[in-house]
């Protein structure tokens, strides 16, 4: 139980639960690392080992979430890997495709920095975006972990009244 002041000398105990916690937009590039086997890649050996030391020790301290998106993107590719990707989302709660999020994820294509060849990526921020997740968590540093096109999103997305999530990679929230 957590303790926390309201006003003079009054103490009001919280229950845990009540207590939320971030929510998080699981983007498919960290299941992808999350499974797959060792790389020899230096750059994508340490993603991977990040990524499994952020689902071992912090994953507990979020409510994650992800779309049809990332369970289709997840099918793909050889069968055996799939089956990892699939198995280590299985249980998360999917967020629902509504008009707002195909709008805005059409409108992140059309009018904003993404190439209508990665629409995907769009969807990713679309789904994130529209139901208020507090980040989206990627390795996708190409068209969604990129500082140069969030300006251009962020942009876009405050035009329509949106507040963009948080969008970084599990290493920006490994904690302390």
């Amino acid at each position: 139980m957590c303790v926390g002041a309201l006003s003079e000398g009054s103490i009001h105990v919280v229950d845990e639960q009540e207590v939320a916690r971030p929510r998080v937009y699981l983007e498919t590039t960290v299941v992808s690392y999350l499974t797959a086997e060792p790389s020899r890649d230096l750059i994508q050996a340490a993603h991977q080992q990040i990524t499994r030391e952020w689902w071992s020790s912090r994953r507990a301290e979020f409510d994650l979430f992800i779309s049809q998106v990332v369970i289709n993107e997840a099918s793909e590719g050889d069968p055996s890997a799939a089956q990892k990707r699939l198995a280590t989302v299985r249980g998360l709660p999917i967020l629902d495709l509504t008009e707002a999020v195909t709008e805005l994820g059409e409108a992140l294509v059309a009018e904003g920095p993404i190439p209508e060849r990665f629409a995907d990526d769009a969807f990713h921020l679309a789904f994130a975006t529209v139901h208020g997740m507090d980040y989206l968590v990627t390795w996708n540093c190409k068209h969604l972990a990129n500082a140069e096109m969030l300006r251009q999103v962020e942009r876009l997305l405050d035009e329509r009244g949106y507040e963009i999530p948080r969008v970084c990679t599990p290493e920006e929230l490994m904690g302390e």
